[in-house]
Parts: C-alpha cells; structure tokens; sequence
C-alpha cells in the first residue's frame, strides 16, 4: 500500500521558515513527479509546486523565489522549504504522487505574528 505522510508543518511568525517533509513508502518514487499543493477556499487544491524525477522543478508565480522543492530518492521524501513566509501562506499543504494521482493527508502551515 503506498502512502504519502507530510511533517514539518505548525506555526511561524511573518518573515519566517519552515520545512515541510513528504515521506513515501510503499512504492519507488524516484522516477515519479511530486507535487505541493494547498487548500483553497473552495476547498479544492492550488498548485503551490512540483518536482520530476529527473529534478525539474516549477513553481506557482505567488511562491517563485520564497519556495524550493527538493527530493532525496534514498530517503523515499520529497521536501518544500518555505522561505520568507506570510500570512497568506497559511493553509494546509499537501503533497501529491503525480504519477499514481495519490494525496498525503495534508499538514497545516500556520504564518501569524
């Protein structure tokens, strides 16, 4: 059974980091797009960024340059650094094996002073 856990995620104030953390198992995903999503108010999902296997990386305009994806095969995880973060950041993210169409269970980024 594959299954995708997101970490990292909790509070920050303006101006902050955090790292978020996508752990795979159950499947080799080194071959496979990996994408970051976040939870819009419509409840659907907007592209925040993504990853190939062969690591290109594409980002949202409103994340360009604040947000990096990263992948380490060997670890089985895909990463999102959040640089600079705001409060229109905060929402849940999830992360998204492209491949196969499967979503982690989200993870809640909260950005306030």
């Amino acid at each position: 059974q594959v299954q995708l856990v997101e970490s990292g995620g909790g509070f920050v104030q303006p101006g902050g980091s955090l790292r978020l953390s996508c752990l795979v198992s159950g499947r080799d995903f080194s071959e496979d797009t990996m994408g970051w999503y976040r939870r819009a108010p419509d409840d659907g999902r907007d592209f925040v960024a993504m990853i190939s296997g062969f690591g290109i990386t594409t980002y949202s305009d409103r994340v360009k340059g604040r947000f990096t994806t990263s992948r380490d095969n060997s670890k089985n995880t895909v990463f999102l650094q959040m640089n600079r973060l705001n409060p229109d950041d905060t929402g849940v993210y999830y992360c998204k094996n492209v491949a196969i169409g499967l979503w982690g269970q989200g993870i809640e980024v909260t950005v306030s002073s």
